[in-house]
């Protein structure tokens, strides 16, 4: 009984770990597909796009970007922050863009 329950909970386990791999990697399609052309394939500002905004745009993989919760990621890819305007195209998926934006941590 007891090996069954231990079988059991490393099979939830890897399963967990394959939820959030898969997690990641819709992130990287929705990023490629509705934020890097702003934001950079690595994270790293498209200088161009923030000087036409007028915006300050942090790189994704910078501390003061990662030390924000995921919550705070998903609220300003929907509503957008300060000068910066909401991405709807990005916020269906916003979920899986924060655990894209995670791995780009620097």
């Amino acid at each position: 009984m007891m090996r069954s329950v231990i079988i059991s909970f490393c099979l939830l386990a890897a399963a967990g770990g394959a939820a959030r791999a898969a997690d990641v990697a819709a992130g990287k399609a929705a990023y490629d597909k509705s934020c890097k052309s702003c934001h950079g394939a690595d994270g790293t500002p498209n200088p161009a796009i923030a000087k036409m905004m007028k915006v300050d745009m942090r790189s994704l993989g910078s501390a003061e970007v990662q030390g924000m919760s995921d919550a705070e990621l998903k609220k300003i890819i929907a509503d957008g922050k300060g000068k910066m305007r909401p991405m709807p195209a990005a916020a269906s998926s916003a979920g899986d863009i924060v655990a894209y934006i995670r791995t780009l941590k620097k």
